[in-house]
């Protein structure tokens, strides 16, 4: 007897969910909708269907490639689900060709056939251009028209075929729950008993998960889309479209062909926020004269500068008017992602909401392999439900960064770009301190993080002379520090190389309070984490041990920094909300699980990164700066390498743990928020004679690198195992037990390694996600990248084929160009670990 699986909204998630889940074997599906099937009213029922698959989430583009895929073996009485008539990206600024050549390096990345093509290219691609105003296109052949209700039809009619059972004209009223488990559903027509309930509701997904107590971050906005009367340049049309799909993203306009009319769809607008508690159902959106409760009024003014581009690019659009319009409404989330996995406030609800139909089969797939096998086979992190923190989730906060990822579609955007608003959000206890001294701030979970600080902008200067004690002549390179072309230059300042380099020589604070911070205490806590965790935690108390999460099989989960503050009190260095969640899943049950503290059978979990902060001090005179702080001894012999003690520094009580993620000598530094500012005046008063500077980001990314330290959701995920990531010296095999231990026993030996590059060009740097070429094709794609400083060369690690040897020569496409790099053999500094531990 399989589960049973109540899925809420009938569109191309629900449908193709259903098909997925009676795919493998969960035949006991009952499919709510609240409209009239097969075109219920939702955003499916007027989704243009265009499938562009590459984009920077390595996740979104496999979604979509399984869309794809998925799609062109459906069809419904001959007619295909998809049309494969490819995509074309246009440039008519110089700046947008190069984001189409960086959009070209994320196809070889991911493995998407596309290529960079000329203006006269695009021309016999569209020959209704006007080929003046284009410089240049970007061509992805096997992108192309998804018909979503067609292909909502084909999975509907197999999943039932499977013993599904689709119910339009269902209203939901209420989710149904006991003992924190979901157990059914409300309806206007009867109740639905359930093991679990997907909802996949679109825009009424924060509706659905209201009745279940769970808040969806969702905000539904409407956007234009319009259609030309026909077209003398396209009479006799037999197909629905033969030409690409267009983007005119300098405009923020795409186009598509409908027989001998286009049509065309604007982000060009201001943002039209929806409330979802306010959508009509279908039948009261109908008498108020509406195709649909997705569907809204035509808004003339918003569209009048859209269609002045529109016949700027295509000229035939100038004799012939708009015959009909609409705003339909769709979804976007605070980051542009997906909304995915299982609430932990409500045990089996589930959400797939924030999906388009591009990538809604793979979404599909995704959740389904979650509810059925535990894991989806892909990494899904940044999609995971848990993804956002307490502070992102407000309405208003939903509202004003979705609204701006409406905003930001099309824009081109940098990986470190951040959102305007709402800022500051959330600041440590040296917010103040930082500001003083001039903090270029950039945010990450709602987090104000100092990049550089212009304080130490003088110390530019001096970047000529000196060298690092231990790495004779190594920082004299810095004398020509290569200038940085327009696109690595944004969101950097040579100011991170004289912070680094301030580090290496002399001492640095650096606010490490965003790392996430958990306390895992009782009688149980050893045994829990143990088990959980791969590496040994069975120490005595002041132990701090490097240690992964591994799920199921034997895919890293995340990487944690444990402490063994006591016998029974052990404070966990994370990631991510995720983290706390998993563990608070994970805790023995009959505690109280649905907040962010769990305690029951001798465990107790509890977030304490509010409540506290932490300063790492790190260099070679970090000692110099403690020590006289303290009456502990802090040398080498008295306080060891991933050793923790607790003590006074000044008069702030902290807990120091001799940690560096930067390969200095130092400590992490942690006390609570009220005692922060103390704590980094105490240090920053101690430090002056020594030389201290507060340093940021940007030249942390380098140190870490440099020694060769990841960074899990960038360098590796669940969908890599701890060999692979290079991070085999965390597993205990030997162990009695851990989540993940039989599942490595069974693996084969890696076929694919994290592998640390040096770019050969000095003045050559890259910042991420780029193609690795192997023997002239692509065999990889950068996680990790930033200028060495130390080193004097731009690092880079990759995803290459396993064996490769240091020495072995490749090449980075960035930007269309193919740089030199080497493999390199790692930690790339200081191998001998001397600098730490002394």
């Amino acid at each position: 007897m399989t589960p049973r699986v109540v899925v809420v909204g009938a569109g191309i998630v629900g449908c193709s969910l259903a098909d997925e889940l009676t795919a493998r074997g969960w035949t006991d599906v009952t499919v709510l909708e609240q409209g009239p099937l097969p075109a219920p009213g939702g955003s499916t029922s007027h989704a243009p269907g265009l499938v562009f698959r590459t984009g920077p989430s390595r996740t979104l583009t496999r979604f979509a490639a399984y869309t794809v895929e998925k799609f062109s073996s459906l069809d419904v009485g001959g007619v295909p689900c998809f049309e494969p008539v490819g995509g074309l990206e246009l440039a008519t600024t110089p700046e947008r060709l190069a984001d189409l050549h960086r959009r070209a390096g994320f196809a070889a990345s991911w493995g998407v056939p596309g290529e960079v093509v000329g203006a006269a290219r695009c021309k016999e691609l569209w020959p209704l251009l006007d080929e003046s105003v284009v410089l240049g296109g970007f061509h992805t052949p096997g992108d192309g028209l998804a018909r979503a209700v067609l292909a909502s039809r084909a999975q509907m009619d197999r999943a039932v075929a499977r013993g599904a059972r689709f119910l339009d004209r269902h209203t939901v009223t209420g989710v149904e729950r006991e003992d924190g488990r979901v157990t059914g559903v409300h309806t206007d027509r009867g109740f639905f008993a359930a093991d679990h309930v997907v909802s996949a509701a679109g825009f009424w997904g924060p509706v659905v998960g209201r009745m279940a107590g769970v808040e969806v971050p969702l905000q539904p906005l409407a956007h234009q889309y319009a259609r030309t009367r026909p077209l003398p340049e396209l009479s006799g049309a037999t197909a629905e479209a033969t030409r690409p799909i267009l983007r005119f993203q300098d405009a923020d306009l795409y186009f598509r062909e409908h027989g001998d009319r286009i049509g065309i769809g604007s982000y060009a607008h201001r943002p039209l926020p929806v409330d979802p508690f306010a959508v009509p159902a279908y039948d009261a959106a109908r008498a108020a004269g509406r195709d649909m409760p997705s569907s809204y009024p035509f808004t003339d003014e918003d569209w009048e500068p859209s269609w002045a581009e529109c016949r700027r690019l295509l000229p035939a659009l100038r004799e012939t008017e708009i015959e009909s319009g609409f705003n339909g409404v769709f979804s976007f989330t605070p980051d542009g992602m997906p909304v995915l996995g299982e609430s932990r406030e409500l045990r089996g609800f589930w959400l797939a909401e924030a999906v388009w139909v591009t990538h809604s089969a793979g979404v599909a797939r995704a959740v389904a392999e979650w509810m059925v096998d535990g894991r989806p086979s892909i990494d899904v992190h940044d999609c995971d439900v848990t993804r956002f923190e307490e502070a992102q989730r407000s309405q208003a906060y939903v509202r004003e960064r979705g609204s701006q990822q409406f905003v930001e579609v099309y824009d081109v955007i940098h990986p470190l770009q951040p959102m305007e608003r709402p800022r500051p959000l959330r600041v440590s206890p040296f917010y103040t301190r930082q500001q003083e001294l001039g903090a270029y701030f950039l945010e990450g979970g709602g987090w104000e993080r100092p990049h550089w600080y212009e304080a130490n902008a003088p110390l530019v200067a001096e970047l000529g002379g000196g060298e690092t004690p231990g790495a004779p002549g190594v920082l004299g390179a810095l004398a020509d520090l290569p200038a940085r072309d327009p696109w690595a230059a944004r969101h950097w300042s040579p100011v991170a190389a004289a912070e680094a380099r301030a580090t290496r020589e002399r001492v640095a604070l650096y606010d490490m309070t965003p790392l996430r911070r958990l306390e895992v205490t009782g009688p149980g806590a050893l045994a829990f984490l143990d088990r959980l965790t791969s590496n040994n935690l069975r120490k005595k108390p002041g132990a701090v041990t490097y240690t992964l999460l591994l799920d199921e099989s034997g895919g890293v989960r995340s990487d944690l920094t444990v402490a063994r503050l006591g016998p029974e009190h052990f404070q966990v260095g994370a990631n991510s909300p995720a983290d706390l969640d998993h563990l608070l899943r994970q805790a023995p049950t009959g505690g109280p699980s649905r907040s962010s503290e769990a305690g029951s059978a001798g465990v107790h979990i509890r977030d304490i990164t509010s409540g506290t902060c932490c300063v790492g001090v790190w260099g070679p005179l970090a000692r110099d700066l403690v020590q006289p702080l303290t009456g502990d001894d802090f040398s080498h012999e008295g306080f060891g390498y991933f050793r923790a003690k607790r003590t006074y520094l000044g008069h702030v009580p902290v807990t120091a743990l001799r940690l560096s993620y930067v390969g200095e000598l130092g400590w992490e530094l942690y006390t609570t928020a009220d005692l922060g500012l103390r704590l980094w005046d105490t240090l920053w008063e101690a430090g002056r004679d020594l030389g201290v500077i507060a340093a940021g980001r940007s030249a942390f990314n380098s140190l870490r690198l440099e020694k060769g330290y990841r960074a899990w959701g960038t360098d590796m995920t669940t969908e890599d195992t701890p060999y692979e990531a290079g991070l085999g010296f965390a597993v205990r095999m030997d162990k009695e037990h851990f989540t993940g231990q039989e599942a490595l026993r069974a693996r084969p030996g890696p076929t694919r390694a994290l592998t640390p590059l040096l770019l050969d060009d000095r003045a050559a740097v890259v910042l991420g996600k780029e193609p690795v070429h192997l023997d002239g094709v692509p065999a990889g794609y950068v996680t990790s990248a930033a200028y060495g400083y130390t080193l004097g060369r731009c690092i880079a690690y990759a995803w290459l084929p396993a064996g490769l040897a240091p020495g072995t020569g490749v090449h980075i496409e960035y930007f269309g160009e193919k740089l030199p790099a080497t493999v390199a053999e790692e930690p790339l500094f200081d191998p001998g670990m001397s600098r730490i531990r002394r």
